[in-house]
């Protein structure tokens, strides 16, 4: 699988960590609209709910460590 990083789209984000909607969700983040991944980058969408870029990291690195932990 692919690292992620701040520049994946969303809808490929989904597809490889389906637990990111939740992980994105919790953080305030909508990732699903009707039941569909958003267009965009994470970090477009997370520039939209007003997200810096020490935050839009943090995502990067708490999502790679949720692929990791999926891949065991």
């Amino acid at each position: 699988m692919n690292r992620v990083t701040k520049e994946i789209e969303i809808e490929d984000l989904v597809k490889q960590i389906p637990e990111s909607v939740t992980y994105l969700m919790d953080n305030g983040i909508r990732c699903l609209r009707c039941g569909e991944p958003i267009w965009g980058t994470l970090e477009s969408a997370a520039k939209e709910k007003g997200f810096d870029e020490l935050q839009i990291e943090k995502f990067v690195v708490d999502l790679n460590k949720l692929a990791e932990s999926d891949s065991k």
